[in-house]
């Protein structure tokens, strides 16, 4: 999430949020934070309407994880911030949540395909073949009288 995304959220401006981003960058690694570039941000803007107010700003945006995310909660230090950071931790659980049952969906699908796999393999060998071309030489198409063109 970007940093006006994160500060709205958490209900101080964007420029408090980074205030305390520099205050306390030990807390912020590069796995938690970093700062978008000019054409990342140019994209951004491009992509996300919500993000229009950014277009004209001089400042290039921060981008924050999960972790980071969920770090300014502690560096903020204000209620709604600690109420945010536990809705934002439910929502990455459920997040997880999802990819896991999309993992396990996968997983499935690859047994039932290779179980289809050896049950229709007559069938499969049979549009493989009808997806080849035919061997032998090309026909010609066409209407023959026999004379040959300019005579």
């Amino acid at each position: 999430m970007v940093d006006a995304d994160l500060a709205e959220l958490y209900g101080v401006t964007t420029k408090r949020l980074n205030e305390q981003v520099k205050r306390n960058q030990a807390r912020f690694p590069e796995d938690f934070m970093f700062q978008l570039t000019a054409e990342e941000k140019a994209e951004v803007v491009a992509n996300c309407d919500h993000l229009q107010r950014l277009k004209f700003s001089p400042h290039l945006p921060y981008a924050f994880t999960e972790h980071g995310a969920l770090m300014l909660a502690n560096v903020l230090n204000s209620e709604r911030a600690a109420q945010t950071s536990v809705e934002i931790v439910r929502v990455f659980i459920r997040l997880r949540q999802m990819l896991a049952a999309n993992d396990e969906l996968a997983r499935k699908l690859t047994a039932l395909e290779k179980k289809c796999d050896a049950q229709f393999k007559v069938v499969f060998d049979a549009i493989r073949r009808l997806m080849s071309p035919p061997a032998g030489p090309a026909r010609e198409i066409g209407f023959h009288t026999g004379r040959r063109a300019g005579a």
